[in-house]
């Protein structure tokens, strides 16, 4: 088998499920990259602020409240990748505007909202996330979304979620690609 070289699109995605595992999230890992002119400006994951206790040290705050996925995402101690990579752009005067954000998830209302006033321009994702306001939103203002086919990564993303199941994701799947 021969190696072959994966596009931008898809080595900008795949830097996106990597910072998806530094996520501290119980429910939902999810990474971000923030691209302007093919240069990597900034990367995010969904966790607790600085300086504050990870859910995986004090538990899910939405789960002990039975709160389901996709609803109330104010009451969560974590901050969503999106505004992560966001915010670690602006703490280092990055200016985003025009930039394009690759996201392994279709971002929120909350993080769409974000994205417009930061000037992103585009943002490619690799699994939806039902939010008719978000979609709205992004349709309104201008903002590119585009669904990013997982099967263009080939076995990055089997090989990825084997390497977080082997450090206790519980998430993950022990069934690796033809390569591992």
């Amino acid at each position: 088998m021969s190696y072959q070289r994966p596009d931008w699109e898809s080595y900008f995605m795949t830097l996106a499920l990597v910072a998806a595992t530094r996520s501290t999230c119980l429910r939902r890992q999810v990474g971000a990259v923030i691209v302007r002119d093919g240069q990597i400006i900034s990367t995010g994951y969904n966790g607790a602020p600085k300086g504050t206790p990870h859910c995986f040290e004090t538990g899910c705050l939405r789960t002990k409240l039975g709160i389901p996925s996709g609803e109330r995402h104010e009451i969560c101690r974590g901050s969503h990748a999106e505004l992560n990579a966001i915010a670690q752009a602006a703490s280092v005067g990055v200016s985003t505007a025009g930039a394009s954000l690759y996201c392994t998830h279709s971002p929120c209302s909350f993080c769409t909202k974000a994205i417009i006033n930061a000037g992103i321009r585009r943002v490619v994702y690799l699994y939806s996330y039902p939010d008719e306001l978000a979609e709205n939103l992004r349709r309104e203002a201008g903002l590119t979304a585009e669904h990013f086919p997982p099967e263009r990564l080939g076995c990055i993303n089997d090989c990825l979620d084997r390497a977080r199941f082997s450090l206790g994701d519980r998430n993950a799947t022990k069934e690796g690609c033809s390569c591992c």
